[in-house]
């Protein structure tokens, strides 16, 4: 009788965006979209597989994001030195190549990378590519594996559209120094944790999950986990540069609404 009331939960991945705004400092912001894709070969369901990029900055984060992914060390795991092991099995490995070669047929322009490393083990190199566009396959598929996909836009209204526009909605990211802009992207993305000037910020102590085809079905737990799945309870992660008056501010309009905040604060 109890597997009769039973539901099903699955977590079906995601494709999670970070969005950079013209107001970012790029070397900060090249540095958080490459460890927030590339960690772990981009192993984990959280990793940032979609880079949004203001066209005002566009072209010289495309440069220093390439720099630095060909500087990015592949190899033994068990060497303290290695930053980027194998991909898990063979049959991963060709996926995630496969994947390369639908990029360059869509007319994605492949800056680095996109070929294994040698005859021995599942190693990629890390791949940056960009003139991404949304119909890609991918923009649009989880492909599980250290694969940058950086795609141009112009206002925020387009790209919070562009970012939502997504069958799962896991996590996502936001790199700005207009706290007024990163509250609007905290309200209107569909996202399960929203982090701002920062990515993959954990809190093991608070709920973790997501929205539509993501997450770990908490909508099937407790009475209180159903009403926080309705009224889409979200957590933000928040790293601040500001004054802490602006920042209480912040914390204030948030928990005013259906949000859950967890600030981690640079300022006294």
């Amino acid at each position: 009788m109890l597997a009769l009331k039973l539901g099903p939960a699955l977590a079906c991945g995601g494709k999670s965006p970070l969005i950079i705004c013209e107001d970012a400092d790029v070397d900060f912001a090249v540095y958080v979209a490459h460890e927030a894709i590339f960690h772990n070969a981009a192993q984990n369901c959280i990793a940032a597989s979609r880079t949004f990029v203001h066209a005002k900055i566009y072209d010289e984060f495309i440069k220093k994001s390439v720099a630095l992914a060909k500087k990015r060390i592949v190899g033994d795991p068990f060497d303290a030195n290695t930053q980027q092991g194998p991909q898990i099995n063979k049959d991963q490995f060709q996926k995630i190549l496969n994947y390369v070669e639908l990029g360059k047929k869509a007319g994605a322009k492949l800056e680095c990378g996109g070929e294994k490393i040698n005859d021995k083990g599942y190693f990629i190199k890390p791949t940056v590519f960009s003139s991404v566009t949304d119909d890609m396959k991918i923009a649009r598929e989880e492909i599980f594996g250290p694969v940058m996909c950086v795609l141009k836009f112009d206002s925020y209204d387009e790209v919070i559209e562009r970012a939502n526009a997504t069958n799962f909605g896991l996590v996502a990211g936001v790199i700005t120094k207009d706290l007024t802009r990163a509250l609007k992207f905290v309200q209107e993305l569909q996202a399960g944790s929203v982090w701002v000037n920062t990515y993959a910020a954990m809190k093991f102590h608070a709920p973790f999950g997501g929205f539509k085809q993501s997450g770990i079905g908490r909508e099937l737990e407790s009475p209180l986990k159903i009403m926080e799945a309705i009224e889409m309870i979200r957590k933000i992660h928040l790293l601040a540069t500001t004054k802490q008056s602006k920042l209480h501010q912040l914390i204030n309009e948030l928990e005013s609404g259906l949000t859950d905040v967890y600030i981690n604060s640079t300022v006294n």
